[in-house]
């Protein structure tokens, strides 16, 4: 267990006096490492709850800059951010809350062939990017690298998720490969900003309930909820064994780069 300073005893203290968590807990989450592709919607809560919570080293990849419309739901940054890279914006904010983490940025789209160099030193990664694309490439990733990964979505006033771990279903048992085009993006439909920062948060949790250890992660099921009735739900879900990844077979044994097309989710 690490040696705590005075600040950091008191900066921790809730973790360190929770059951499950403890010293030991924290000093897993002060020397854990977590990658969130996207700081967005979703990526923006994510990077700020587990900055609070310590976790050690902090990735996030993301090539866009700031622009008025991110501001209704992107809770990381702050109008005067406006045309600032993402993800400086957000190591900005973090470092601000918490000087204890070390932020790592990729200020770039993430591809086939840059993907894996990326990912490979996280322990666990946060998947809130906003298009189809990227998620199937992320899940592949992970799931020839072995990474344990968070998949979130949202549109209107929904969301959904699914954790992924080595032996339980990933994206790809679930949604073969990227719907049609007819799908609605969130700039012709719209999302109401808080459903960003519930699932957000979220995804956070996963990613600390792995660092710890502690728990029931959202593995072999599909958390959906939507936010006008207030109603969740679990959609139970297997191993698919003619996954063209994970399954018996698999039919992708080398990453490739999809087609960006729609869902323009968290941006």
């Amino acid at each position: 267990m690490m040696d705590f300073t005075k600040e950091q005893l008191e900066r921790y203290n809730r973790h360190i006096i929770l059951d499950g968590v403890g010293g030991e807990g924290q000093t897993k989450l002060n020397e854990g490492k977590v990658l969130i592709i996207g700081a967005g919607g979703l990526g923006a809560p994510a990077a700020l709850y587990l900055a609070a919570a310590g976790v050690g080293t902090i990735g996030l990849v993301d090539s866009d800059v700031v622009d008025y419309s991110n501001l209704q739901r992107q809770v990381i940054h702050f109008t005067p951010d406006v045309d600032k890279p993402k993800v400086e914006s957000a190591k900005e904010k973090m470092n601000s809350l918490n000087p204890d983490v070390k932020v790592e940025t990729y200020h770039k789209l993430i591809f086939a062939d840059n993907i894996n160099e990326i990912i490979s030193g996280y322990d666990f990664i946060i998947d809130g990017t906003d298009n189809f694309a990227a998620k199937f490439l992320i899940n592949d990733a992970c799931v020839l690298a072995g990474k344990p990964f968070s998949h979130g979505g949202i549109l209107r006033f929904d969301g959904q998720t699914i954790t992924h771990t080595p032996g339980n279903a990933c994206y790809r048992c679930i949604f073969k490969q990227p719907p049609p085009n007819s799908v609605p993006t969130c700039s012709q439909a719209g999302v109401l900003g808080a459903i960003a920062g519930m699932l957000g948060t979220i995804q956070a949790a996963e990613a600390l309930k792995y660092l710890l250890n502690v728990g029931e992660l959202i593995t072999n099921r599909l958390l959906i909820f939507n936010a006008l009735n207030m109603e969740f739900r679990n959609v139970n879900v297997k191993k698919n064994t003619s996954c063209p990844v994970c399954g018996d077979n698999p039919t992708i044994t080398e990453l490739t780069d999809g087609e960006q097309a729609v869902c323009d989710i968290e941006k």
